[in-house]
């Protein structure tokens, strides 16, 4: 005995567009299951939603929402942006970030295996791919759950191309509610920035050590150029972040330092008031990848005489510290292979 009826055959033509009898087939060779009866659909090439799932999803728009001590942040990606701002995608980001705040859903994929409106989600996108019209994929996702003595906040730019959610520990509950709208500009110059880490704490010793050569590699080559010009040259970093930046290293710099202040005749007496000077600077020419891709480390752009961790330190009087935060901006790492356009009418004629 089937274990599917007419019911179950409207709902999988509704979710994939494909004609009837072959969504009874599908239903028939999946024992009646949906979610195998749209991958036999996928396999057969049968379907709206089927054939659609092919197409890769690289556009698409970012969708955020804060409250209180909770803030999510999700990437939902077509294949066009002109699907992605209609009022159906628009309709479709508003109910799935509002799914994922709810049930405090971590990442997309707790997203793609949950369940919305008493149905899989997997069901549920497949709906709107047949409504929509394109291939739609909810790629990633973040959630920032915290308590009373944590300040959250989010920001999505206004074209919806890339959003941040943020948080940071405070020593009471009172500090984060003040801390919370200078969270926000912190969360507005990270999605301006672009900072992939929050500190070079982060970052692996082998990456690090890998882009101090190809960075001493290049500068060194653009410096040939200068040279041939006639142009000053650039200055070849030793280092390119802090965690290369040991007690050692820096104490050797200190010496080099003042041997130089000695060289030029600098009394030693005045030489604690040049030294950090000339010390800050060293960190700053060496310190280039942190100030690139590290929150902390980057000029804050409100005020560009301090770094971010200074700024926020100055705000909160240094008794909060920012601890977490994700960026997405749509699209971000995804491959899209360029379309022969003639062979693909020419196979469509075929």
């Amino acid at each position: 005995m089937a274990n599917f009826g007419p019911k179950d055959i409207k709902k999988l033509r509704e979710m994939t567009d494909a004609g009837m009898m072959d969504c009874k087939k599908a239903l028939a060779a999946s024992d009646g299951d949906m979610d195998k009866a749209v991958e036999w659909l996928r396999d057969q090439g049968m379907g709206a939603a089927a054939k659609k799932a092919n197409k890769t999803a690289a556009e698409g728009a970012i969708g955020v929402k804060v409250d209180g001590k909770k803030a999510v942040v999700v990437e939902i990606n077509s294949q066009t942006d002109f699907v992605a701002q209609n009022e159906k995608f628009v309709s479709l980001m508003n109910e799935v970030v509002n799914h994922a705040f709810d049930n405090s859903l971590v990442d997309a994929e707790a997203i793609n295996a949950s369940i919305i409106n008493g149905e899989p989600f997997s069901e549920y996108l497949a709906q709107k791919v047949a409504v929509i019209g394109e291939n739609l994929v909810v790629r990633r996702a973040g959630l920032i759950d915290a308590d009373e003595t944590t300040a959250v906040n989010a920001y999505v730019h206004s074209n919806k191309q890339n959003g941040v959610i943020i948080e940071a520990k405070c020593e009471s509950a009172e500090l984060a509610e003040q801390m919370t709208p200078v969270l926000k500009e912190i969360a507005m110059h990270a999605a301006a920035m672009s900072p992939s880490t929050l500190s070079y704490k982060d970052f692996d010793a082998k990456y690090v050590e890998e882009e101090t050569k190809g960075r001493i590699v290049a500068i060194e080559k653009e410096n040939e150029e200068l040279s041939r010009l006639g142009k000053p040259l650039k200055n070849v970093p030793q280092y390119i972040s802090m965690s290369q930046l040991t007690s050692d290293v820096m104490a050797k710099v200190e010496e080099k330092l003042k041997a130089e202040l000695a060289a030029e005749g600098k009394p030693e007496k005045i030489w604690d008031k040049i030294l950090p000077g000339k010390i800050a600077r060293f960190i700053s020419d060496n310190t280039t990848l942190d100030q690139e891709q590290c929150l902390l480390d980057q000029k804050f752009v409100m005020d560009d005489s301090k770094t971010v961790a200074e700024y926020f330190a100055e705000k909160s009087g240094g008794k909060a510290q920012i601890i977490n935060f994700v960026r997405l901006e749509v699209g971000e790492g995804i491959e899209v292979e360029e379309e022969d356009f003639a062979a693909e009418v020419a196979a469509q004629m075929a």
